[in-house]
């Protein structure tokens, strides 16, 4: 069951970005070309994913525990450190270079364009290695 709930909420995700044309790099570039041909529609996305998000989590987190689960899987620190800012950081460098963020090149896989391909692989190497140097530093700091 939680495996077609993921499946679902998947499907209406990925038909959201489609509807709203984020899986288009050139609409999410022309966000940020404030200069040029400046596109303000992304703002309209994101404005209407929290005024749904933020309602829901309300909701959500006012329950004892998920529907689907024992417990919520939640951070577990609030702390702005230099590893938050620096991947927000690589994040927001990548999403302004290429146009695609994780939400929107996993739909646009289906388009079969290379580029969307591409980025996925980097990503996931990316993802890759970024669990590989925080093993390496959680490593480095156990005791001998």
């Amino acid at each position: 069951m939680r495996l077609l709930s993921a499946l679902l909420i998947g499907v209406i995700f990925g038909t959201g970005i489609a509807l709203s044309g984020m899986m288009n790099p050139a609409k999410v570039l022309n966000f940020f070309d404030l200069a040029g041909t400046w596109d303000p529609s992304l703002a309209f996305v994101m404005g209407g994913a929290l005024a749904v998000a933020i309602p829901g989590y309300r909701l959500v987190l006012g329950r004892p525990a998920p529907v689907m689960a024992d417990r919520f899987d939640l951070p577990q620190t609030r702390v702005i450190d230099r590893r938050l800012v620096l991947g927000s950081a690589a994040f927001g460098v990548g999403w302004g270079m290429s146009g695609f963020c994780p939400g929107g090149a996993l739909p646009a896989l289906g388009t079969g364009r290379i580029e969307v391909f591409l980025f996925v692989a980097a990503l996931i190497g990316g993802l890759l290695l970024a669990r590989a140097i925080e093993a390496r530093r959680i490593l480095a700091r156990k005791p001998a």
